[in-house]
């Protein structure tokens, strides 16, 4: 699995899907045009469509998770079209992560800062003690945090501490974190990978229909926000770019 992408390796054993992200061999960034933001929708399509697979655990690669932007990728001019692409991956990618029907576990190895919700909207979640959680690339930058961190963060936070994380661009530590209930448990470098593995084992083993049908109940609510806040999030987010754009050109 996984042979197509640039960015990420899948592999699969007795059932268990790891989903690894990374550059180049490297940890996971974030291309502002195309890269994980395109191959994580098309790679959680498929993995829900898999039937062989019986739990998904996603992890990133070295010392980190996703915390830089690849500035070497071409970013075509933006504008309706360019917004159009952005505005159906960014629907596929958390739609499709949300359409896998076995249970899904994450291992956070490191520093979050941009769509470290990807890992948090996980049924399991793991993160090393080196752990930092922020979101960097919206209101930070002077970007609109309409593509599902507005939906997410709040609704893991609560509404004011959420709203105050995404407008300050607030960072969480793995401890914090774990008070806050966003990760299960924090455990060392060295212990994250066979930690994850074993609770992703023991998960496999259980009857895959109630595992299926338990990930179907705990993501119904997620599911009704997103439905009901993703499409315009983006499109606001997406609005504003480019008004932003025509007040620079004037």
């Amino acid at each position: 699995m996984g042979e197509a992408f640039d960015n990420i390796i899948m592999t699969q054993d007795d059932g268990i899907v790891e989903l690894r992200i990374h550059h180049r061999g490297g940890p996971a960034k974030w291309a502002l045009w195309g890269g994980l933001h395109r191959e994580l929708g098309i790679a959680f399509a498929q993995v829900a469509a898999d039937p062989d697979a019986r739990v998904l655990l996603i992890t990133g690669t070295g010392d980190s998770f996703c915390a830089e932007f690849d500035m070497d990728c071409d970013m075509p001019q933006m504008g309706a079209a360019t917004w159009d692409v952005i505005f159906r991956e960014g629907r596929a990618l958390l739609n499709n992560l949300l359409a896998i029907e076995i249970p899904v576990l994450a291992a956070v190895n490191g520093p979050a800062f941009i769509h470290a919700e990807i890992a948090l909207l996980a049924d399991v979640v793991l993160a090393a003690e080196e752990t930092v959680f922020a979101d960097r690339p919206h209101a930070l930058a002077g970007v609109v945090p309409g593509d599902g961190v507005h939906s997410i963060w709040p609704m893991l936070l609560g509404p004011n501490r959420g709203r105050y994380f995404l407008m300050t661009g607030q960072e969480i530590g793995a401890a914090e974190a774990l008070s806050l209930g966003l990760v299960g448990e924090v455990l060392s470098p060295e212990a994250l990978m066979p930690r994850a593995w074993e609770l992703a084992r023991t998960i496999a083993a259980r009857p895959a229909i109630a595992n299926r049908y338990t990930r179907m109940l705990l993501t119904r609510e997620i599911k009704g926000r997103l439905a009901a806040e993703l499409d315009q999030g983006l499109a606001m987010e997406g609005m504003a770019i480019l008004a932003g754009m025509q007040g620079q050109a004037r």
